[in-house]
This record gives structure tokens, C-alpha cells and sequence, in this order.
């Protein structure tokens, strides 16, 4: 070894040691430090924290040395924000903190031991959602404590963003273990609140990494939730894994505690199992009923750069629509239909200006739809909700019915957070038949299909469609009617009055396309071809009041012994439609003149087949 070298080595050692010498120093400066100094910045880092003076009476250390020290913090108070009210959010007469020093050196506070006495803590949440116990942006963080002990404390939460308030008593010992107890509201409605859990001294070993078992409970005459857990260390809210049922006489008594933005239902039972891991939460083995509809089911969610994505399949074997809303919403339908009468097109809400952080995907499979107020040929729902910023699309969708689906897709395009969102609309009807979308018992048979290319502004299916553009086409085809019904589309008034009542005529299409401007469809076209006539119309359907305004005239395909002029106007709602032939048509002197144009040959022009191809086409492209 050169003697240069011996130098070089000789320093290495000499940088080594003094390396370690002073890490020795400020571990032994940081063991018998006196934290009882840094009150004063303790208190200023505090204030810029809340925004606002915190005052500490004392910081007392009471070992003397030692890498986790303990410190005693009397008389604290943290005054109230403003928005929030009078008084102060937090007072503690004693609080009592073992804590490792060396995450205080990369600025994390992680204590291991908590010992609190006459805590009085009054936490707000206002209706914009601002909460005066945590800053915006802010993170929630499970602790991982070793010992536990709380005396003469108590919580008051008032929440007016979901709307329930809680008074709750905390204590925790090392026999006891943890328990809450309370009384609030939700909704107005009263509610006792309880909690316990193990005694966090008594785990055994490294209670810190034990895992911790707890009970919640929430009872009151309209709702019931009762949790069965396991924190994978005490107190840890970010690992655990719970057991849920709940009951309430609406989703929304529910919502106002888990606040995943739900609605009005009728009453509700539900049981759930669930793993929660850092800011992800994954449901699985989800049941139960709503009103008289099963549903089953799972769902991760998952935190994500501020946003909320889901991803699930929910199922159901038996569906009322009715179920799923309240009975104030039901009230408020059943109203609106008597002040403007019964409507096809339905009036559910769509807007989605607040489901403005969640994004994702849920799969729905509804085997069986039934109920409801009225009969419906709507036999079964399937389908995909994507969730994308606002950009709602339910694609592939498909609805079954007693004869015949409708597939296709529906858009709701909220983007931005505007007001109103853009709906578009593409159903094809394909398959059915007159006598099933009738209900069945009907006169007039034949096979339909139908299509719906629409957009418009609106919050409600009904309100989009009432501004919508674009078209809507019905088709019926190869099907039979009453020769007497057959005869009156001609206004071929002899075979009406004198063709027996059992005969049947050949319905050979009934094709019907409105083109749609800002929600009046004009009628492009409106044919009904039978083995027998043709009738022609003209004029328009309004949305979303539905109101027809349709002049029909028609034409026997063969001589008639007393054909009839005129026409027929159609009126009324599509659901409840009036049909009115003007008193001349049916007048003496009508009758008289059609006697004698027939006797002279002058009945004017047969009617002839359409070409029911070309029209269907034109009214199913779009």
C-alpha cells in the first residue's frame, strides 16, 4: 500500500466516523430534546393551518430521554371559522401524546399513544361542502396507535350539506375499549348513534399492527345501518373490512349518511360486503330489496386524481319502476298527470350537472320488469352506463317486451357543467306487432317496427324530446284488420254499413314518419294501405304535449256503391287521441250527393297500392 493510499484510506475512515458522529449527536439532541420550547411554533404553524389564532396553554415533557418521547399539551383551543359560527371548533384540557421522532423529520406527525381528557369538539360542514376541520385538498390518513384513552369528551357535528346533525360521548380505556354514544338527526328524522370497539392496550404484542374489530350502529324509525368490521391496525379507516345492512323508507335516508348521490325510492332493505384499501373501496355481495324489485350486485370505487371512478354490474330478477321513486316523487307524477293527462313519452330526469367528479362504468341486467300503474309491454331491461366528465352514454341498450325489443343507445352530454344537457336518441323497435304494444284483444294485427333519431336540449327525457330535431318512424306490415274498419279508411260507406262483422281485410303497411324541428313533428308521411283502401295524411304531433292535429282522407280500391267525401281530423293526445268526422261528411245531404255521384260514375279515382316497401324504408332510415 502507497502511502497515498494510506492517506486517502485514513480520511475515508476519518469522514465516516464523523458521518456517524454526528447522526450519534442528533439522535441523542432529538432524545433529551426539550419539545416544551417549540410551543410557540407549535401555536404559529397551527394558526396558518386553521387560518385563524390557536392557543396553547403548556407543552410539558414528561420523560426525560428518549427516541419516542411522551408530551403532555394542556389547554388548547382552536377558534371556530367564521362561516362556521360562534365558539371554537376544539378545546382540550389535557392531552397526552407519545410520538416517534424521526417522521417529524421528513414533517409527518404519527402518534403511537393518545391520552385525551376534556375534549369539546364542534365540527360544521356547510351546504357548499366546506369543512372547518380540514383544509381543501386535503387527505384523510389512518393512524396507527398503540394505546388509546379518552375522558370527558364530547363531539357535535352539524352537517348542512346532507342535513343531520350528532351529539356523541367518547371514551376509551384500556378495559373498555373504544365506545360512542349519541342521539342526532337525518333528514329530520331522529336517529341514536353507538359505536365500540376493542380496547386498543389489549390487542397484545404490537397492538399497532393487530387487527381491530368495531361495530357501528345507527337506529331510528326511518332508518337502520349496522356495520361489522375489522381495521387491519386500530383506527386505521383506510384498511378494513366491513359487513352493512341497512333499512330506511327511502334511498335518499340512506344517501344522507354514505353520500353516493342516490334518489327517492320506496322502502329499502340491503345488506353489503365491503373491503375499503387507502382511498378504494370495493362492494361485493350486494342485496337486497327496494319496494317490492330485487337487486344484487358489486362495485369497486376507486379515488383517482380527484375523481371518483366506479366500476360494477348490478342485476335484478324482479322490477317495478314504481319502486324506484318516493312517494312524494310518485305524488308528484300522479299530479302532473291529472292537470295534463297521460303521456308516452316518460318525464324521468336526466340532468346530471351534479355527478360532476365520478366517472366509470356499470353493467344493469333487469330479467323481469313488472307493475307499475299501468299495464306495459316492457318485459326486461340490459345495458351499459359509461360515465366520462359528464358525457353520460348508455350503450349497447336493450329493453325486452312481451313481443319484439328495442335496441340501441341514448347520450346525455353534460360536459362542461352546462345547465342543461344535450340528449340524443337512437331506438330501433324491431320484431313486435300491433295487439302486443295494445295490450293484446285487439282488432288489428300485424308485425311492427319502429325508430327514433332524436336530439334536443332538455333535464327530462319528456323536455329533450320537446326540443328535439331529427325524426321518427313507425312501421306495421303484413297484418289484417275488420273489413268494416277497412272500408271506413276508403270512405267506401256502403261496405262499411253492409259487410259482416267477422270478415277480415289484409293491413298491408301503416307507415308513419315525422320529421322533427324543435320538437313539432311534421307528418313526411302518413299512409294506411289495406287489401281494400287507402288513406292518406296530413299535419303534425307536438311535443312534449303529444297533441295530434292529423287530417286523413281516403279512397276504396275498388267501385263503390256509396262512397262518402270529406275527411276525418285526429285530435287529441297520442295516449288518448279524438277522432271527429265533420258533420258534413255524415250529413243528409252528403249521403244524397255521394248517392248520386255514384249513380252518374263521377266517385272520382280508386285508390292503388303504395309501394309499403319504399315508404318503410324512407321511415326506418332515419
Amino acid at each position: 500500500m502507497t502511502f497515498r493510499t494510506l492517506i486517502a484510506d485514513r480520511r475515508l475512515h476519518w469522514t465516516v466516523a464523523g458521518i456517524v458522529g454526528l447522526i450519534l449527536l442528533a439522535m441523542i439532541g432529538l432524545a433529551a430534546f426539550p419539545w416544551g420550547s417549540l410551543k410557540s411554533t407549535v401555536e404559529s404553524r397551527m394558526t396558518r393551518s386553521f387560518g385563524r389564532p390557536v392557543t396553547i396553554g403548556r407543552i410539558d415533557r414528561l420523560d426525560g430521554f428518549s427516541l419516542a418521547p411522551t408530551v403532555a399539551i394542556r389547554d388548547v383551543r382552536i377558534p371556530q371559522a367564521d362561516w362556521a359560527g360562534s365558539g371554537d371548533l376544539a378545546t382540550i384540557k389535557t392531552a397526552t401524546v407519545r410520538f416517534p421522532v424521526f417522521p417529524l423529520l421528513f414533517g409527518k406527525f404519527r402518534p403511537e399513544t393518545i391520552d385525551v381528557s376534556g375534549l369539546r369538539l364542534n365540527l360544521v360542514r356547510a351546504k357548499d361542502g366546506r369543512e372547518n376541520w380540514r383544509q381543501p385538498g386535503s387527505d384523510d390518513t389512518g393512524l396507527r396507535l398503540t394505546g388509546l384513552r379518552v375522558a370527558d369528551s364530547m363531539v357535535r357535528y352539524r352537517d348542512a350539506k346532507v342535513g343531520r346533525s350528532f351529539t356523541i360521548k367518547v371514551t376509551a380505556d384500556s378495559t373498555k375499549g373504544i365506545a360512542l354514544s349519541g342521539k342526532g338527526e337525518i333528514l329530520g328524522a331522529p336517529v341514536t348513534l353507538s359505536a365500540k370497539g376493542a380496547a386498543i392496550e389489549n390487542a397484545g404484542g404490537n397492538a399497532a399492527s393487530r387487527p381491530w374489530p368495531f361495530e357501528a350502529t345507527i337506529d331510528g324509525p326511518r332508518l337502520g345501518m349496522t356495520i361489522i368490521g375489522r381495521m387491519d391496525s386500530p383506527l386505521d379507516v383506510t384498511a378494513m373490512t366491513i359487513d352493512l345492512t341497512a333499512r330506511a323508507d327511502d334511498l335518499k335516508m340512506i344517501d344522507a349518511v354514505i353520500e353516493a348521490g342516490l334518489f327517492g325510492t320506496q322502502d329499502v332493505r340491503l345488506k353489503a360486503h365491503a373491503r375499503h384499501d387507502g382511498p378504494d373501496w370495493t362492494i361485493t355481495k350486494l342485496s337486497g330489496t327496494i319496494g317490492q324489485s330485487d337487486i344484487a350486485g358489486g362495485v369497486t370505487v376507486r379515488k383517482r386524481g380527484g375523481r371518483t371512478l366506479l366500476d360494477g354490474d348490478v342485476s335484478s330478477n324482479r322490477f317495478d319502476f314504481d319502486d324506484f321513486a318516493s312517494d312524494a316523487g310518485l305524488a308528484k307524477a300522479a299530479a302532473l298527470e291529472r292537470e295534463i293527462g297521460p303521456r308516452l313519452v316518460p318525464n324521468t330526469r336526466i340532468n346530471i350537472v351534479k355527478i360532476d367528479d365520478t366517472d366509470g362504468s356499470i353493467r344493469f341486467n333487469v330479467r323481469q320488469v313488472f307493475g307499475g300503474k299501468r299495464p306495459s309491454s316492457v318485459t326486461s331491461l340490459r345495458g351499459t352506463l359509461k360515465l366520462d366528465h359528464q358525457l353520460l352514454d348508455i350503450a349497447p341498450l336493450s329493453i325486452g317486451l312481451k313481443q319484439g325489443a328495442i335496441t340501441g343507445s341514448m347520450r346525455v352530454d353534460q360536459r362542461g357543467g352546462v345547465k342543461v344537457p344535450l340528449v340524443t336518441i337512437d331506438l330501433k323497435l324491431t320484431g313486435s306487432n300491433v295487439d302486443a304494444l295494445a295490450g293484446g284483444a285487439g282488432a288489428v294485427d300485424g308485425r311492427v317496427d319502429a325508430r327514433a333519431k332524436l336530439s334536443g336540449l332538455g333535464s327530462t327525457i319528456r323536455e329533450a324530446v320537446g326540443n328535439a330535431n331529427g325524426s321518427i318512424g313507425l312501421v306495421a306490415r303484413d297484418g289484417g284488420l275488420p273489413a268494416r274498419v277497412a272500408a271506413m279508411i276508403g270512405f267506401d260507406a256502403s261496405r262499411a254499413l253492409t259487410t259482416d262483422k267477422d270478415t277480415r281485410a289484409g293491413l298491408r303497411c301503416i307507415v308513419l314518419r315525422l320529421a322533427m324541428l324543435r320538437g313539432a313533428g311534421r307528418v313526411d308521411p302518413l299512409v294506411l294501405d289495406t287489401t281494400l283502401s287507402q288513406s292518406n295524411g296530413q299535419g303534425s304531433v307536438t311535443f312534449p304535449t303529444e297533441a295530434l292535429a292529423i287530417t286523413l282522407t281516403g279512397a276504396p280500391k275498388q267501385k263503390s256503391v256509396l262512397r262518402l267525401p270529406g275527411s276525418v281530423i285526429i285530435a287529441g293526445t297520442i295516449r288518448e287521441p279524438d277522432v271527429t268526422i265533420p258533420p258534413k261528411v255524415k250529413s243528409v245531404g252528403n249521403v244524397l250527393k255521394a248517392i248520386g255521384r255514384s249513380i252518374a260514375g263521377t266517385q272520382g279515382p280508386k285508390a292503388t297500392d303504395a309501394d309499403c316497401g319504399a315508404l318503410s324504408a324512407r321511415a326506418l332510415g332515419g
